[in-house]
């Protein structure tokens, strides 16, 4: 199968209101332009590196997310183009994006990442520390961020009930977030959750934004 028919095999089965994230890190430049080509505009990268080397050789109409973890020290070498965040895990990282992305005189959307899987090796807000964070008003003077929703991903597992139940959690605090901080904000309306082999769970509990790489571009080159 190629690139283009796995993306059409994949947009066939998303809902209008799904956002599809293709998620290329560790594939080389030629694979998203043929994803490119075949009409994707929007690719997620999670290594700031690599991202940087992709965004300044691939088409300018590209629409960039970044899905893994960002150090404050990177945040200045993405915020001239980067679309989206979505990996923001701290008040610090979130205040950093806000200040580079003032130097630019860019607004820079976030999504705050929500740790639901039952793995240490995640990363992520738990949801008290979300909680606390949006309780102390400070984010709502960043003028050059605009938080638009949450992600999370799942526990690694075969166990599909579990998987459902941790999309169900973040679909249940994305929408206590929105009714307790964001009820007057509609650019809050995003739930990125799901990957190639949970995206269809993700759908049915209520992602507007799954992100899919191996089910595109096949495994990873590393």
């Amino acid at each position: 199968m190629s690139i283009a028919s796995n993306l059409d095999t994949i947009k066939s089965q998303l809902p209008e209101r799904v956002k599809l994230v293709a998620i290329s890190k560790f594939h080389p430049k030629e694979a998203l332009m043929q994803a490119y080509n075949a009409g994707q505009r929007v690719f997620g990268e999670s290594r700031v590196q690599e991202l940087d080397e992709k965004a300044k050789e691939l088409p300018s109409d590209i629409e960039w997310h970044l899905i893994g973890h960002l150090q404050t020290n990177k945040v200045k070498f993405i915020v001239p183009y980067i679309h989206t965040i979505q990996s923001v895990d701290s008040w610090k990282i979130l205040t950093e994006i806000n200040k580079h992305a003032q130097a630019v005189n860019r607004t820079i959307r976030c999504l705050l990442e929500i740790k639901i899987a039952q793995e240490d090796t995640k990363y992520g807000f738990s949801y008290d520390e979300c909680r606390e964070m949006l309780d102390n008003q400070n984010w709502s003077a960043l003028q050059y961020i605009q938080i638009a929703g949450v992600m999370g991903m799942a526990t690694l597992t075969d166990d599909e009930i579990q998987i459902r139940n941790e999309f169900k959690t973040l679909n249940s605090f994305y929408e206590e977030l929105k009714d307790s901080y964001f009820s007057e904000c509609s650019q809050f309306c995003e739930i990125s959750m799901g990957m190639s082999h949970d995206y269809k769970i993700a759908i049915e509990e209520g992602a507007t934004i799954v992100r899919v790489g191996t089910s595109i571009f096949g495994e990873r080159e590393y």
